[in-house]
């Protein structure tokens, strides 16, 4: 009785941390690029006290075992990359990525980042920066008698000049970046994700190229987090909560009826 106290505690603990994870999808539901955060369990270690296939007399083996688990625990919060919502801002400088890919970003310590967030905006000299003011890389410079700016799906920039009303100059080139294994990425916050051991080394292409998707500009990507899924979450956590709670208080009152025995 006193194993399932803490047994029940392993499961509220991890009921929690789900929780946690849930509230953390919901907060970003309208956070551009964002990618919701699965939570994965797993059962920990078991009490053999009779192990299945076990001998009982000479040529017969028991059919089951007699294993007592421990709990369960969080193993890991997966990073789920399906594609979220597109939305259709107008605004020249706001772009999605559609399919795979990451856009590069330049933080101002020359360490290298990478963002689904593709609302990007012009700073005082030109450059095209994220809403915190990082660089994209690589880096693109917008002139001042520039009257408009487009941006092809293969990321190939260019404006229309004030003094050459009929004709487009190209400027840059932007590139996507992908990996292996996107769920190893970290992620850093602002939108951010840097690389890791887990997520393999960047693989650096033009849109629409070695598989990094295409980029549609005047669009912005939202979250693909499903409002509805992660309510459902909610409620099962909390509930498996409670009966874990209801677990302890059971053993709680089994030790009770125990020493009454004895008094």
């Amino acid at each position: 009785m006193i194993k399932a106290m803490y047994t029940s505690a392993t499961g509220m603990n991890a009921q929690a941390t789900l929780i946690d994870n849930t509230s953390n999808n919901l907060a970003n539901v309208n956070t551009n690029g964002f990618k919701k955060g699965q939570t994965d369990f797993q059962d920990l270690i078991y009490v053999n006290q009779r192990t299945p296939g076990a001998d009982v007399a000479q040529g017969l083996v028991v059919p089951t075992g007699l294993q007592i688990g421990s709990g369960a625990r969080v193993s890991g919060i997966t990073k789920i990359f399906t594609q979220g919502a597109m939305v259709n801002t107008q605004n020249p400088f706001d772009i999605a990525v559609q399919g795979e890919g990451f856009l590069q970003v330049t933080l101002p310590n020359g360490e290298l980042r990478y963002t689904r967030d593709g609302s990007l905006r012009m700073n005082n000299q030109g450059n095209l920066v994220t809403t915190d003011g990082f660089l994209i890389t690589p880096q693109v410079s917008i002139p001042q008698t520039a009257l408009s700016t487009s941006i092809g799906q293969d990321g190939t920039i260019s404006v229309v000049n004030a003094g050459a009303q009929n004709t487009s100059t190209v400027l840059g080139q932007l590139t996507l970046v992908r990996f292996q294994n996107p769920a190893g990425l970290s992620a850093e916050g602002h939108n951010l994700f840097s690389e890791s051991a887990s997520s393999g080394a960047p693989i650096i292409a033009t849109p629409g190229q070695n598989g990094v998707g295409f980029v549609q500009q005047g669009f912005l990507e939202r979250s693909n987090v499903d409002v509805v899924t992660e309510l459902v979450s909610l409620i099962v956590a909390q509930r498996a909560y409670e009966f874990n709670t209801r677990a302890i208080r059971t053993a709680d009152n089994m030790l009770a009826s125990t020493t009454d025995l004895i008094r």
